[in-house]
């Protein structure tokens, strides 16, 4: 069985279809997420119809609570703007849809018992690169699989406890490349695969424009930073 793991897709409604697109060619039914479904880019309604209409399993981020509550003072400026304008464009159907993800959670892939955070068991809003993953987080977890969104990079850590993974940012990543990322994992060889998906992102910038967000987004995606 092979599930799919996404993570930061923020609001990016390109990105997430061409992900999505690739799943489906891959004959893949499970995807869950790790939080940050909104936040940053300009498709905030239609990337939670899609997230609906899939049935992806996921929990919420940051960037998802705090478009509910629009309290960005913990924001850097950009981040902020954005998320202020993600709350004025949200509509009921998909508040309520993030009011309803859980902050933390643990859910069955392939037979095996996973943690799903977004930051991580200590906290949900640190940031645990690959360098800090550690043993002793798989502990507070309580389980042998540890996923972990928030930091927009992939990595695969094993350790004699167990397994933790970040899956990067469909929406925007951040270790210099800027494809779509995102991870397959096959449970019948208990393997962690990252994949990086190329999409439109000039049609994201031009919505970015129209939007009236700020457009160092855009160049952002571009940069993959």
């Amino acid at each position: 069985m092979r599930t799919a793991i996404i993570s930061d897709v923020h609001a990016n409604q390109v990105a997430l279809n061409a992900v999505l697109g690739e799943i489906d060619s891959m004959g893949i039914k499970q995807i869950i997420s790790a939080g940050d479904v909104v936040g940053y880019y300009p498709f905030p309604n239609e990337v939670i119809h899609l997230f609906k209409e899939r049935s992806i399993v996921g929990i919420a981020g940051n960037h998802d609570r705090t478009v509910l509550r629009t309290k960005v003072s913990s924001m850097n400026p950009i981040a902020g703007e954005a998320a202020q304008w993600t709350a004025k464009e949200l509509d009921d159907s998909s508040r309520n849809y993030l009011a309803s993800l859980p902050p933390r959670t643990h859910i069955m892939i392939g037979g095996k018992l996973a943690g799903l955070y977004h930051g991580s068991p200590r906290d949900d809003v640190e940031y645990v690169f690959e360098e800090e993953a550690e043993p002793e987080l798989l502990k507070l977890s309580g389980t042998r699989l540890l996923i972990l969104g928030h930091t927009h990079i992939p990595y695969i850590y094993h350790s004699r406890e167990g397994t933790i993974v970040n899956p990067g940012s469909v929406g925007q990543p951040r270790d210099g490349d800027p494809r779509a990322c995102f991870m397959v994992y096959d449970s019948t060889k208990d393997d962690f695969t990252i994949r990086r998906i190329e999409y439109d992102i000039e049609t994201v910038i031009k919505e970015i424009s129209r939007a009236g967000l700020p457009k160092d987004l855009g160049e952002r995606l571009r940069h993959g930073w």
